[in-house]
């Protein structure tokens, strides 16, 4: 899972910020052979229908197998893989009932918030409920820390959008042990004019019926399906097909403009990982929300074995969301290595109302991270001081939580305090973790192998159906390295002590200095700009009375200079967040381009782009007796 959090000048960009004074073709694709089940008696029968929406619900029917016991228990999830959060998904439900084969009513009590008891079981015929969607739920204001994150969530917006993650929707029963270990038969009714987008088999040949088989539970969430106007596009990679579908509720983006980005990424993260990721295809979900309404505000994207759902704000410019998605989905995908085919029982056999946590987020979240700013620099995305920058970046934030508190222990107790606030941890510590395996590793072998390798054996070893003892694990992956790997493991991972990263650094030729960064042209710091704008007519202005910096004095810019376009692309209130996101890109001697208004008469103006700089503390290549082995490490 991956959550984004926007910034400040977002916010105060849309809110409006004033600084006063100053074919028929469906793209239903299938899933491995093995999610392929024939109907019979011993599975779940589920039937969502999405043509009637009422009171902005949708009506769900569950056929369950036979049961001979008196009573059986209803759930729906509490918690769902990859979200490390307690979401009682059964908050969403309405109008539970229980019904026999006549027709006649079972007695039903809810038991907590995501359990209904039946009695007279071994009479059920089928259980009926109403489902209210997540979306709406958040408040339009911002996304608050009880809201589900968006690409868990759900959304039903009529004729127009479904976004159908199933553990939303779909519940399993319980006698004297879960029943999710059996066969799913899943129809969906939906409008002819809306597509579903998933990963999974549809053996339904209608415009407006949708059937799918799903091995186990476990197989029916995993597996999310979005509904909208076909807008999808479709590449293949190495053998992969990837399927990237767009809902963009106002049109500003389509599939086909944004596809280049994306499909750039993947072919660069198959050629970084070679045959580790064998999947024959995967799915890319994108959901668009309008900001300002009762919409998605979750921002970041939820892993699948063989997709991704993510969910952006629709506002961002082609450019800014183009980036987001390479970074999003990147971690995502690296998810199809671990936790996905390498992961513990507690993972496996998921406990759905009573979880049970693995110690291992340093490798499912940590690795995956690591892997997501690694392969940009193995595969010339970014360069290695931008991929040092991102590792100090990870050291600071990771040093403003608790660098004490055992990463397996915060692991193991997630989903409680104080534990679970430390969560974010996992996408910083637990990166770095995965980098200091890394270089031990490139260390001890003199370049050959890294982390990389270390996970290729790993999934040989288990695999996507065989799970290993959480207990375990640190010996297995001490038996396929080094001595001095698990010393690490055991000390950092599983210990106290905080990581001496300048050692580790050291290993690889890298050491700290003081480096220069780049400062936002537009930006003194996250809460002084050098612009403003007019309530009144929406234009960007250069703030009057203020000493300007490189950019507005290489630009011979002026305070009340109105900013009209940049590079011909033209700027207002409504495209601030553009912009500050635009800049960022932006190089020192970049030609640019900028029209201004200066006393009523427009001007055009064309210079170089001059930048200031704040020295901070970072990391750089000083030790060339380890350039071979500091190429081996970003390269190899």
């Amino acid at each position: 899972m991956n959550k984004l959090i926007l910034s400040v000048i977002f916010a105060l960009a849309i809110s409006g910020y004033t600084a006063n004074a100053q074919k028929k073709i469906s793209p239903k694709l299938p899933v491995k052979e093995q999610t392929k089940t024939n109907v019979n008696l011993n599975q779940v029968n589920a039937v969502i229908d999405l043509n009637s929406v009422k009171d902005d619900k949708v009506s769900v029917t569950i056929t369950p197998p036979k049961f001979t016991t008196s009573e059986i228990v209803f759930h729906i999830p509490k918690t769902v893989p990859g979200t490390y959060s307690t979401d009682n998904y059964g908050k969403l439900i309405d109008d539970f009932k229980a019904f026999d084969k006549s027709g006649k009513q079972l007695a039903t009590s809810k038991t907590d918030d995501n359990s209904w008891k039946i009695s007279n079981a071994q009479s059920l015929s089928k259980v009926t409920y109403n489902v209210n969607d997540t979306f709406d739920s958040e408040s339009g204001k911002g996304f608050g820390k009880d809201d589900i994150f968006s690409p868990a969530g759900t959304n039903i917006l009529e004729g127009k959008n479904f976004v159908v993650n199933n553990h939303g929707f779909v519940g399993y029963f319980e006698d004297k042990k879960q029943l999710t270990e059996i066969p799913y038969k899943l129809t969906i009714l939906h409008p002819a004019t809306l597509h579903g987008a998933t990963s999974l088999l549809d053996t339904n040949k209608s415009d407006t019926t949708d059937t799918f088989m799903a091995s186990r539970y476990f197989d029916l969430t995993d597996n999310p399906i979005m509904y909208s106007k076909a807008d999808y596009e479709t590449f293949n990679v190495d053998g992969m097909e990837i399927v990237f579908s767009v809902y963009s509720p106002n049109g500003k983006h389509s599939a086909k403009e944004l596809l280049p980005d994306l499909e750039k990424t993947m072919r660069a993260q198959k050629a970084f990982l070679g045959t580790i990721n064998t999947n024959k295809r995967y799915t890319v979900l994108l959901y668009l929300s309008e900001l300002g309404k009762k919409d998605a505000m979750g921002f970041g994207a939820l892993e699948h074995h063989t997709s991704t759902t993510v969910v952006f704000p629709e506002v961002m410019d082609k450019e800014a969301l183009g980036e987001q998605l390479r970074d999003v989905v990147s971690h995502e995908f690296f998810h199809t290595v671990t936790p996905l085919s390498i992961h513990s029982k507690e993972i496996q056999y998921f406990d759905y109302s009573n979880p049970k946590m693995s110690k291992h987020l340093w490798m499912y979240e940590g690795v995956t991270e690591y892997f997501a700013n690694l392969f940009q620099v193995n595969q010339g995305l970014i360069t290695a001081d931008e991929f040092y920058e991102r590792m100090t970046g990870k050291i600071n934030n990771a040093s403003t939580l608790n660098d004490t508190m055992s990463f397996t222990e915060m692991s193991a107790n997630v989903l409680v305090a104080p534990y679970k606030d430390q969560y974010l941890n996992v996408y910083e510590k637990g990166a770095l973790i995965g980098m200091c395996i890394d270089i031990i590793i490139r260390e001890k072998s003199n370049g050959e192998r890294g982390i990389l390798d270390l996970m290729k054996k790993l999934s040989k070893e288990y695999g996507v159906d065989k799970p290993f003892d959480d207990a375990e694990l640190f010996d297995k992956i001490t038996k396929l390295t080094y001595p001095e790997v698990g010393a690490f493991l055991n000390t950092y991972v599983a210990g106290t002590t905080p990581i001496p990263y300048d050692v580790y650094f050291a290993k690889m030729g890298v050491v700290n200095s003081k480096v220069p960064v780049p400062v936002n042209p537009f930006l003194k710091d996250q809460s002084t700009p050098y612009i403003t704008v007019n309530p009144n007519t929406k234009e960007i202005i250069v703030i009057p009375s203020t000493k300007l910096n490189n950019f507005m004095t290489g630009l011979s810019l002026k305070g009340g200079d109105i900013i009209v376009s940049i590079n011909d692309k033209p700027y207002n209130l409504d495209t601030i967040y553009d912009l500050i996101i635009e800049s960022q890109n932006w190089k020192e001697d970049d030609t640019i381009s900028v029209k201004i208004k200066r006393d009523g008469v427009e001007k055009a103006i064309t210079g170089k782009v001059k930048l200031d700089y704040d020295e901070t503390d970072g990391y750089q290549f000083s030790d060339t007796s380890k350039e071979k082995l500091n190429a081996a490490w970003l390269k190899g």
